[in-house]
């Protein structure tokens, strides 16, 4: 059976009054993020591991800035355009491990809703879904709270035919 890996790394600048999505779930906080989408750095870090497996490049080529197709789009609906892009090349996804570096607000008691969140947009077991939360012990842009980092791994096989 073949398998692949791959990496998926994101970023969004967090600004008073806007939306914080992390995960497919809006969180409360004094801060959002900001980007063309809802910007939810954690399905995005999530889509371009999995584009980045299927060597066919990331969320951005994809789903470009420039369109206003995208605009304000929930990051879920672009999630489960790329696991159908993976399945329509032979591929399914076994398993996705992330972690969300921000310093506040804490985000564990919310990761549950995100794996529920997650599992729904690809198909996957929320028992094949880690999220992990961490700061930046308020060193570099996270820690002093101007945005948000996600970092994803996942693996995929390649289908029996």
């Amino acid at each position: 059976m073949k398998v692949k890996v791959g990496f998926g790394f994101d970023v969004h600048r967090l600004v008073e009054d806007a939306d914080l999505w992390i995960g497919g779930v809006k969180v409360p906080s004094e801060k959002g993020a900001v980007g063309h989408s809802d910007a939810d750095v954690l399905i995005h870090a999530i889509c371009d591991a999995i584009l980045g497996a299927l060597n066919m490049r990331d969320i951005g080529f994809h789903f470009p800035d420039t369109d206003k197709t995208y605009r304000n789009i929930a990051s879920t609906v672009l999630l489960s355009k790329v696991c159908s892009m993976a399945s329509e090349n032979g591929y399914s996804i076994s398993n996705i491990d992330s972690t969300v570096s921000l310093e506040k607000p804490k985000i564990s008691e919310f990761i549950p809703f995100m794996k529920k969140a997650l599992a729904a947009a690809t198909g996957l077991t929320e028992d094949d879904i880690s999220i992990k939360a961490t700061t930046t012990e308020k060193l570099g842009f996270t820690g002093r709270q101007e945005g948000i980092a996600a970092y994803s791994v996942v693996l995929v096989k390649k289908n029996k035919k």
